[in-house]
Order: structure tokens, then sequence, then C-alpha cells
């Protein structure tokens, strides 16, 4: 073996063990806040109702074994083992997913879905897998009941509702379960005083979102890490001091005999236990900032351990002080290190509060990218990690919702019952889906997709059935809130299919534009002109109302789609798709812009300096027989050596009037139309977008007519202008008023 390819080896095999490590690090300030806080409110919620009956030793150890086998199960076994391996292209969560079932299996129902994606090369690297009997069987369902896939969606924005849930309850939960703590050194203060501390501490920690977690950051993962130190330590003593014979209720035989003596009661404190588990689904949502491997690591090796010790500690602590059931977790810290593991307690449901928020953030970004949310502002706030994100609009709503279930519920047993069910709703909708990615896109056996669901999702459906039980009790909270946001989400993506439905209907065939240009005697004036629309191939509608009102339109015209599609992100350099409309000299182009729901969008200037570079290199390399050409960054104009002699070539630099960025027209031999490009990009470039009014049909039945009139009307009226998301210049758009009958 050559001894320096072996050095090479352990170089590189060290490089990713250091990189690995370093990103095990950095997931502790991300993802498992909300997890490791948990313990602040588990067993006060669990033993808050009517399990208060059964305050004995075989009820405390049995809530301690069915909190380690919930820990066990579901974020052990279902999202560490199985649930991380169904990563899209390394992006996890709800709508990865969905997206693996859009592309892989066909399912999709999104307008994004239908939009090609075969070509880009990053997600058709795997070889396809042989079809089984049950993905043949559940596909062929799919395609015969189109219902199915208008359930599928369904499925998926109910548990994107519920994840914009968590990120309200998240915050007052958290932050109130740790200000409480002071009212166990001051018993007299009034409860409205540790509201209005744990409402300062919720909006201070809304004011700092537009600084972005960047700024912050390398503060979280230390606070977490002395979190779980503390609670993993206070663990240990409590139970060599108090119990050692705690460890013993680590046999699910506990479970039977908490379930035999408690009964009916035992069930409905259920959805107490299952807020231990509140943020395992952050490890799945999180997966695109880090790998799989750290997450595993970091989960297995320290977050697991530290939470079951905390846990063991806290029983320990209750089986000789029933008294401070309700009080449990602060009670049990040793006296002497009671304020500063308080401090550390504050501080850590802050980071907790800030992962969740940054998720809901991504998730909306996630939903308006597939345009199934209205459009909103998103501002990047790092130029490093593209996943961190700030929606202004989201976030001061976010602020205002937890205020009001803070001042509304004032109570961590009422948030609590809340705040399980929304968990547990996000856990079943991920099982389901899980399912589907099973058979259908893995092509596995059935029967190991049965016994997944069977596994995991009849012990979701125990605390489902629970928590759905607290409904009245505070868990109304997330399923209004939830049918809320379902019912914007779908009304928005059912008003943009029907807008892009008769755009696509009313399209205007080119032949007829070019007849109607003889009759109006269109004039063409200088400049290049970007027709935005959603129409992918032929003229949109908008268009020709402009040309038959105003007979006039630049000499060179670009029919831009901004096409969102079922992936991650969409390489840079398979980007933009051009094709000619046409004959040559009409100078007539239609570019297709393809971005993942995780890809930022380009500034204008770089964007239009992309686009007429892709231009050009669709004109230096001759696709003038209307076939689509692919931008390739790479990609390289060769010549002969008598090319070099014979040829002339020809640099133009021609700068942007608002922007240093310059656009550089190389090419062999002195093209007409490069040149007509370069002459028309100096006459300036304006932009031209449809401004619709979307209305319903008079013949429309009356809920269609409140959903596309009022609801989608309201929608579009609040949200931000298209021409504000697409960073259009308002100084260069024209914009064609029309109205739509849908």
């Amino acid at each position: 073996m050559d001894p320096e390819a072996g050095s090479v080896t352990r170089e590189s095999r060290l490089k990713f063990y250091k990189a690995t490590l370093c990103l095990a690090y950095q997931s502790f300030g991300v993802v498992y806040g909300d997890l490791s806080s948990s313990p602040l409110y588990v067993y006060k919620s669990t033993f808050s109702g009517s399990l208060r009956l059964h305050e004995e030793d075989d009820e405390i150890l049995g809530v301690l074994s069915l909190v380690f086998w919930t820990l066990t199960l579901i974020p052990l076994c279902k999202y560490i083992i199985f649930v991380l391996g169904a990563d899209d292209n390394g992006e996890g969560g709800t709508f990865a997913l969905y997206s693996l079932l859009c592309r892989r299996a066909k399912l999709g129902l999104l307008s994004a879905s239908d939009a090609s994606d075969d070509d880009i090369s990053a997600y058709n690297s795997g070889l396809p897998r042989k079809e089984t009997v049950a993905s043949s069987i559940l596909k062929e369902f799919f395609d015969k009941y189109h219902s199915s896939r208008i359930v599928l969606l369904l499925l998926v924005l109910l548990g994107t509702s519920m994840v914009i849930g968590d990120g309200i309850l998240t915050p007052s939960m958290s932050v109130l379960s740790a200000v409480n703590g002071i009212r166990i050194k001051a018993p007299s203060l009034h409860e409205n005083y540790t509201v209005f501390i744990a409402g300062v501490i919720l909006v201070g920690l809304f004011a700092l979102q537009h600084f972005g977690t960047r700024s912050v950051g390398f503060l979280f993962a230390p606070i977490l890490l002395a979190w779980l130190f503390c609670i993993s330590v206070i663990g240990v003593y409590n139970t060599i001091y108090w119990n050692p014979h705690v460890v013993s209720a680590l046999s699910p035989y506990y479970v039977y005999n908490f379930f035999k003596k408690a009964g009916k009661d035992g069930w409905s404190s259920l959805g107490g236990i299952v807020l231990c588990i509140t943020g395992a689904e952050a490890m799945f949502a999180d997966l695109g900032h880090f790998s799989q491997l750290s997450i595993r690591i970091a989960f297995t090796v320290i977050v697991y351990p530290c939470l079951v010790l905390a846990y063991m500690g806290e029983a320990a602590y209750l089986s000789k002080h029933k008294e401070d059931l309700q009080k449990s977790f602060y009670k049990a810290i040793p006296e002497v290190v009671f304020w500063p593991v308080f401090i550390i307690a504050t501080l850590a449901t802050m980071v907790g509060s800030q992962a969740i928020i940054s998720g809901t953030f991504s998730v909306i970004s996630q939903c308006r990218a597939l345009k199934c949310f209205p459009r909103v502002k998103v501002v990047h706030t790092s130029n490093h990690i593209h996943g961190q994100i700030y929606i202004p609009e989201v976030n001061w709503i976010l602020m205002v919702l937890c205020l009001a279930v803070l001042v509304g519920y004032r109570d961590t047993d009422t948030i609590g019952n809340a705040y399980g069910l929304a968990v547990i709703t996000v856990m079943l909708v991920t099982t389901c889906l899980m399912f589907l990615v099973i058979v259908m896109v893995w092509k596995r056996n059935i029967l190991g997709a049965l016994a997944f669901v069977i596994v995991f999702g009849s012990v979701e459906l125990f605390y489902f059935s629970a928590c759905l039980a607290k409904v009245h009790k505070g868990g109304w909270f997330p399923l209004v809130l939830s049918l809320i946001l379902l019912s914007t989400m779908c009304i928005w993506h059912y008003g943009t299919l029907k807008k892009q439905a008769y755009e696509l209907n009313n399209r205007v065939c080119l032949d007829m534009l070019l007849s109607m240009g003889t009759n109006l005697g269109i004039n063409r004036v200088p400049g290049i002109g970007l027709i935005y629309s959603n129409v992918a191939t032929g003229v949109p509608p908008m268009f020709a109302h402009f040309v038959t009102n105003f007979p006039a339109f630049h000499r060179i015209l670009v029919f831009v789609t901004v096409q969102s599609l079922t992936v991650p992100k969409v390489p840079a350099n398979q980007r933009f798709v051009i094709s000619r409309i046409g004959p040559t000299e009409f100078h007539l182009f239609q570019c297709v812009v393809r971005y993942g729901y995780k890809d930022q969008r380009n500034d204008t200037h770089d964007f239009e300096n992309h686009l007429i570079e892709t231009v050009a290199e669709f004109l230096r390399n001759g696709n003038n027989d209307g076939e689509a050409f692919r931008w390739e960054t790479t990609n390289q104009q060769q010549s002969s050596p008598s090319d070099d002699v014979t040829a002339s070539s020809f640099e133009n630099v021609v700068s942007s009037e608002s922007s240093k960025k310059t656009v550089r027209f190389r090419g062999v031999g002195c093209s007409k139309e490069l040149e007509d490009l370069r002459e028309a990009r100096e006459s300036g470039l304006a932009y031209m977008m449809g401004s619709t009014c979307v209305l319903a049909c008079d013949t429309s039945s009356y809920l269609k007519k409140f959903a596309i009139n009022i609801v989608y009307g309201f929608l579009r009226q609040n949200c931000r202008h298209p021409a504000i998301a697409l960073g259009v210049p308002h100084t260069s758009l024209i914009e064609v008023g029309m109205v739509y009958r849908v």
C-alpha cells in the first residue's frame, strides 16, 4: 500500500470526524433546546389532573417508566434510527418528506410539482429501485383517486400548521415554566408578576430576532451543554441521595403496573407525559443545517442519557416528597445551586424558544416557495448559513399570539394541554408520511412499513387520544389555530391554482400575436423587456391585452416564468432554461427560472446580469431551432485553431446604471444577435407584470365566491406585491391591469 495514500486517507478521515463533532456541538444550540427543557414541566403537568389522587410510589415510578420508554421509542428509535434516513438531499421536515413523494413517487398536487425537475442532476444520482407489488398498488390507487392526493396535501399542511402552533406555544410554555421558579423562593409573589416577567422576556426575545441567530449563536451550545450537565448531575445526586431503587422503574413492568393501579386517570395523564418528547421533531426539521451522523451522536451520547438521569433524579426526590408534586423540578434542586440553575434554566428556555421560532420561519418560507402561503418578506440574516432567516410580519404576529397565550392561560398546565396536542399531531403526520416513503420511495417490503406504523403509530395514537380528551381544558387552541392556518393556506393555494389555470387556458398563440402585429402596426422600441407570467410556453394573456391597447414593445422580449420546484435547492448552473419563440428576426425568448423551496432568490441586479448572460450564451451556442438550452457555468465555447486565425473575437462590457456589476459578452465572430443584445442592454431594461384582479364567475357557488372574492382577495391585497417579492425596481416596472374570471 502506498504510504502517501494511507496518509491522505487518515487526514481526510480526521477532517471528517472533526467536522462531524463540530456539527454535533453546534446542534446543541439549535436542535435540542426544546427537548432539553422539558424536565421543567413534565412531572408538574402529569400530576396536575386526576392523577393527584394517585400520589403513591407505584404511580411515580410508573410515570418515570413511561417517560423513559417514550424517550426511547419516539426520539431514539423512530427519529434517530429511521426518520433521519428519509432526508431530501440533506433537508428534513414535513415538506422534505412530501417533496420526496412528489418527485420520486409522483404524488404531488402542488402546481410547483408539475414543473420539470427531472434534469436536475443533484436529485437523480441514485439508482432507481425495482417497483414492488405494494408500491405499484399504492401508486395505482393515487392515480385512480385524485381526492387521495388532496388528502395527502391536507395532511402535510395540517402538520405544517401544527409546527407553526408549536412556534407560539413553546416560548410561552418554556419561559413561564422557568420563571415560575421564582415563586419557590418567594411563595407570596402573585402570579401576575411571574406572567409579567415572562412577557418581558418574550418581547425581548422576539425583538432580537432581526439580528439573526448567527449574532448570538456562539452562546447557544454552551448554554445548552451547561443546562444538560446541571440536570444530569442533580439527577444522579437525587437518585443516590433519596432513592436509588428508582433505577428499577426502567423495566416496562412498571408501565403495566401504572395503568393497572391508575386506570382511566393514568390514561388521562398521558397528555402530560407526552411533553417529554416536545422538540423531537426538530431533530428532523433542522437536518439541513447539520448531518445525520452529527445529530445522532449528539442525541445518543449526550442528550438522551442526560434527560434520563434528570427524570430519574426527579422521580427519586418525589418518592420521598410527594407534597412537592406541583413544583417538583425546582424543589428537587439542592439549595446551594438553586439560583445558578434557575438562571441557566431561564437561558436554556430562551435558546429552546429561539430554535422553534427559527424553525417556524423556515417552515413558512418553504410554504411560501411552494405557493401555499401568502407572500411575505424573507430576510437572510447570515451570508454563510442559508437556513438562518427572519420574517418580520410573522415574527410580530407570533409575539402577539405568544403574549395572548401567556396572558390568557396564565398557567403551564392548560398551556401544556394545548402544547401536547400540537406536538403529537406533527409526529402522527410524520409517521403517516414515513409509511408512504418506505413503500413508494425506498421500495421496501410493506410488512416493514406496517411494523413501523403499528409500533410507533399505536404509541402516538395512544397519546393523541389522551390529548384530544383535554380539548376543553386548553387543547382547543392548536385545533382552532391550525384550522385557521390550514384554511388560509388552502384558499391561497386554490386561488393561485385558479389564477394560473386561467392564464394557461387563455394564453395567446404566437401566430395570432404576429397577425395582430401586422394589423395594429406594432412598433419595436429600443431596450429589453422582461415579461413576467406563470405561462411557461406561449404568450400570456396579459401581454396580448397590453399590445392590443398599446401597440409597441421592446426590441428584445424575454418571457420570464419563475417556478418553485419540490426540491430543496436547484444548482446555480441549472437554474435558467432558455428557448426561442418564433423566427429569429423577432428576438423573442422564453426563460424559465427554477428555484428550490430552500433557495435564496438573487437580488435584482444579479438576476438581470445572469439572465442576460444566459441569453448571450444561448445565442453563442447557436440554439436557433427553438430547442431549450440549460445554462452551464462551466460551459466554454470551443474553437478550432483555424477559428483563432480567421475569426475576430470581441468582448463587450455592459454596466448597469444602478450597479457596478457587469455582464461580459464573449464570443467567436461578430454575431448580429449578440450585437443587438448588447445595444438593447445599453438602451435599458424594463419589467412588465400583470396587476390582476381575480374574481369568481357569476355562476360559481357562494362558497367559491367567498373563498376567491373575499378571502383570497383580502390576502392578495395585504400580502407583499409580486414585484417587491421578486425584487423588481419600481421605476422600471410596467403593470398591466386585467380581470380574471375564474
